[in-house]
Order: structure tokens, then sequence, then C-alpha cells
């Protein structure tokens, strides 16, 4: 009878969005490109928009790792298969930073405008993770003093760039969360290797140049 009601549960999981996807996904980051993910929290039953986690003033619902905490992320193969095969519509978090990618993330709408200016000036891009408020530039791994370097040797850094950096973390794709789908802007080239991305030096100046020449204004971001 559990076998029978799990297998139910499961069949009712994947037809809400979770299931074979996500669990296909989740495999591919953790043992093909060795980047360290675990499960994020589920979205409350009550409400889409809201957390399933104790915050009732989560800004990032179902978006953020809870149970287990972000530093049981991990490449394992079969502890991913575990998590999603009983969480099966759990979002997929990136642990950023060390062997994985780290990420620099802007307001959607300025973010369009300058990966456009960015493809003009023909600069090459890694991956992009878009939800429908704002895209993540995924980049190599930085340190904190290299990042303050390249922040404090900027004449002027937009207040709405984030940086994911060693000991943050990042939702992934097809991952649903009270922020939206999550989705790939630019999507990663098919292949087995892990995805090249750029240095954080060269997407900073990039972007800070374009959103500057572009005209988008302080309070647009």
């Amino acid at each position: 009878m559990r076998e029978i009601l799990g297998r139910r549960r499961r069949r009712l999981s994947q037809r809400k969005g979770g299931g074979p996807e996500l669990i296909s996904a989740a495999l591919t980051f953790a043992t093909q490109w060795r980047w360290p993910v675990l499960p994020g929290v589920a979205a409350d039953p009550q409400g889409h928009s809201r957390c399933g986690c104790p915050d009732p003033e989560c800004t990032v619902p179902g978006a953020h790792p809870f149970e287990p905490g972000l530093l049981a992320a991990t490449a394992n193969e079969r502890m991913v298969r575990w998590w999603w095969t009983n969480r099966p519509t759990a979002p997929i978090i990136l642990a950023t930073g060390g062997t994985a990618p780290c990420a620099v993330s802007l307001p959607a709408l300025p973010a369009a405008r300058a990966l456009a200016a960015l493809d003009r000036k023909g600069m090459r891009l890694g991956p992009v993770v878009a939800t429908p408020a704002r895209w993540s530039i995924l980049v190599r791994p930085y340190s904190m003093e290299q990042l303050g370097e390249l922040l404090y040797a900027q004449d002027f850094v937009p207040g709405s760039l984030r940086f994911h950096g060693e000991g943050g973390y990042l939702a992934l794709p097809p991952s649903e969360t009270g922020l939206g789908t999550i989705r790939w802007e630019r999507a990663p080239l098919p292949g087995s290797a892990s995805p090249w991305v750029p240095d954080v030096e060269a997407v900073v100046d990039a972007v800070v140049e374009a959103l500057t020449r572009t005209g988008v204004s302080a309070p647009e971001l």
C-alpha cells in the first residue's frame, strides 16, 4: 500500500511540473558538470508566491535552501538522485563558488538591454539564468578580495547589481519557485562538458559600460 501511495504521489508531482525533467537536470549539473546542488524550499501550498520556509517575509520564495542547508550541496549522483526521487518538484539550487560558477545578476529589463549591447560589441558570454524579475550571468569563481578590488576600480556600480559568490546560491532551470519559472535566457551548449563561463572582471566592466551607453537611469536599476 505504501508503494502504491508513493507512486501516486510521484505521478501527481510530475503532473504539477516536477518529476523526470527536474531530476534529469539536477543529475546533469551534478554528475556531468560537477556543480554542487541541493533541493530548494517548496512553495507554500496556500500561495505559490509565498515560501514554504518559516520566514513570512522571505524575499526569494522557494528559491533558496532550507532543509538541508547550503553546506549539504553535493555533486554526488546517489545523493542527488535520492533528493529528487523523494522531492520531485523541489527547485534546483546551485551552491555558487568553489568548483561551481558564480554569478552577476541585475533586473530583467536592464539585463536585456545590456546583453543586446554586449552582443553588438561581440563579447562572448556563457549561460544566463532568468526569472521574470532578474537575469543572472554565470561567471568563473572569484574571491571576495577579487570582487572588492574590481568594484573599487569602477567609477560607478549600479546598486541593483547582485553578486552570487562563495557561500551564495542561485536557482537553476527548470525550477518553479515563488519568483516564477527559472529558465535559460542563454542556454549552455549541449554536451557533457561543463559550460564555459567568462571572468567576472570582463562581465562587470562590460555590463556597467553597456548600461551607461544605453542610458539606463538609476531608478530603473
